[in-house]
């Protein structure tokens, strides 16, 4: 071997290391982000865990919104610890905020009681035999209850929040990540 092709040789090994080196880097950059953004998506379906045990009490969640409203708060306050007195107190304070907002009645001003997020996307689940992606669900809501405008990210929170509660099937394919109702016991 001449000493001509012998550095021809070496000069294109040094390119070639060089070469790969650079996209080594790149791939090393790549998964760095991967991991970054794994780490937020652990951090929130912890969240999302966390949340779905401290509420797996409630589990007729058609009752939430009236004990907000009602005497039940008492037994909320016992539970945190607070006195009985402290709890009486939060619910006349919010007794009288919403009788002078609202009319003799103490309801919402003219506007009727619209159903929860969750139990809306479970109608729209229910409706569907195959699994469906997020953003699906939330263009058929937007369309079927155009007063409704949740962020896709409020529809995906409130989707993972039903899979914790084992109420919808949480199913990968590839990348994308799709939702069913839940098989219950009744149906098998």
């Amino acid at each position: 071997m001449s000493s001509q092709s012998a550095a021809t040789l070496r000069s294109r090994y040094v390119e070639q290391a060089a070469a790969d080196l650079e996209a080594n880097r790149r791939r090393q950059e790549e998964l760095a982000r991967k991991i970054e953004l794994l780490k937020q998506e652990e951090a929130l379906l912890s969240d999302i865990l966390n949340l779905a045990e401290r509420y797996e009490g409630f589990a007729d969640t058609v009752r939430l919104p009236e004990q907000a409203q009602g005497e039940p708060v008492v037994a909320k306050a016992k539970r945190r610890g607070k006195t009985a007195e402290s709890a009486q107190r939060a619910t006349a304070g919010k007794g009288k905020s919403a009788r002078s907002g609202a009319g003799a009645k103490g309801g919402a001003k003219g506007k009727s009681r619209e159903p929860l997020l969750g139990d809306v996307l479970m109608e729209l689940l229910a409706s569907h035999q195959e699994p469906r992606l997020a953003k699906e669900l939330r263009d058929e809501l937007l369309e079927k209850h155009p007063s409704r405008n949740p962020t896709p990210q409020v529809v995906r929170n409130t989707l993972e929040s039903l899979v914790a509660k084992g109420r919808v099937q949480r199913h990968k394919q590839q990348r994308s990540v799709m939702y069913t109702l839940a098989q219950t016991a009744d149906a098998a």
